[in-house]
């Protein structure tokens, strides 16, 4: 299993960080905080790249909007740094579900396990 995990990571960026990222990460990041999540942000030592190394697939959606910023150069200092203030209104963040079995499903949807029945049309029927 060690060498198809390493034959994966060598020729994927799906299954978390590349060889060549993880070798670029060692020699020139500089790790500069952690998400909730377990994803880890790390910078070059003169702040001209940005970067995350994911825990687990690599998929934009999982980072918070607060990490999104910092990575994105909206905000000089990180938010383990520098947290943004919340309002007490603001839900957490939730990465994209779309196209798992956590999806939003609408009533009536055909992927509920029990639709609502349908209100909103009459069928046809022929005469």
């Amino acid at each position: 299993m060690g060498i198809l995990n390493t034959l994966l990571r060598a020729a994927t960026w799906w299954h978390g960080s590349t060889l060549n990222t993880q070798l670029w990460t060692w020699r020139k990041g500089v790790k500069v905080g952690e998400d909730a999540q377990g994803n880890v942000f790390y910078r070059t030592k003169d702040d001209k790249r940005r970067w995350v190394m994911f825990n687990g697939e690599a998929e934009a959606s999982r980072i918070s909007p607060e990490w999104h910023g910092w990575l994105h150069g909206t905000f000089k200092e990180a938010p383990s740094d520098r947290p943004l203030p919340r309002k007490q209104w603001e839900k957490p963040h939730l990465e994209n579900l779309t196209g798992t079995a956590m999806a939003y499903a609408p009533a009536g949807s055909i992927r509920r396990s029990v639709p609502a029945p349908r209100s909103d049309y009459e069928a046809w029927q022929p005469e």
